[in-house]
């Protein structure tokens, strides 16, 4: 992602495990995308709260082994918030885990870009799971 007039939407996402580790198989699927070039990672940040409500966190230049992200490739931005880490932090519940993403559809990148040739990307909302869910299993009636 050399040139930054040429980027497809970003988006930042939380995903959420039980215990202080990530899945190894969400890791997996993630680190599948990225391979395929569907995303392009900017930026990432662990956070996990103890039993005793203790908060540890973990910068993507830190060391992601212990935790199971070491092999997601990662062109650290420092996207991530302070603000938006202050929501994770208080929203986990003690002995859980947080995987704080910061991602560009690279598969959308050519799109934006010709778009933004001759016009512009004005608005890029994401549908919420379950409003999706809700929408296809009442066609389906």
């Amino acid at each position: 992602m050399n040139d930054a007039m040429n980027i497809g939407p970003v988006e930042l996402v939380v995903l959420a495990f039980p215990g202080s580790s990530v899945d190894p198989e969400a890791v997996a699927a993630l680190q599948n995308v990225v391979e395929r070039g569907f995303v392009t990672l900017l930026d990432l940040v662990y956070i996990a709260k103890d039993a005793d409500g203790q908060v540890s966190q973990i910068d993507v230049d830190e060391d992601l082994t212990d935790i199971g992200l070491a092999i997601l490739s990662i062109e650290a931005k420092a996207l991530i918030s302070d603000e938006d880490l202050d929501v994770v932090r208080e929203s986990l519940e003690p002995g859980t885990s947080a995987a704080v993403i910061v991602y560009e559809q690279t598969w959308a990148r050519e799109l934006a870009s010709t778009v933004r040739g001759g016009g512009d990307v004005v608005l890029h909302v994401q549908i919420p799971r379950e409003v999706v869910v809700a929408a296809v299993e009442a066609a389906f009636q």
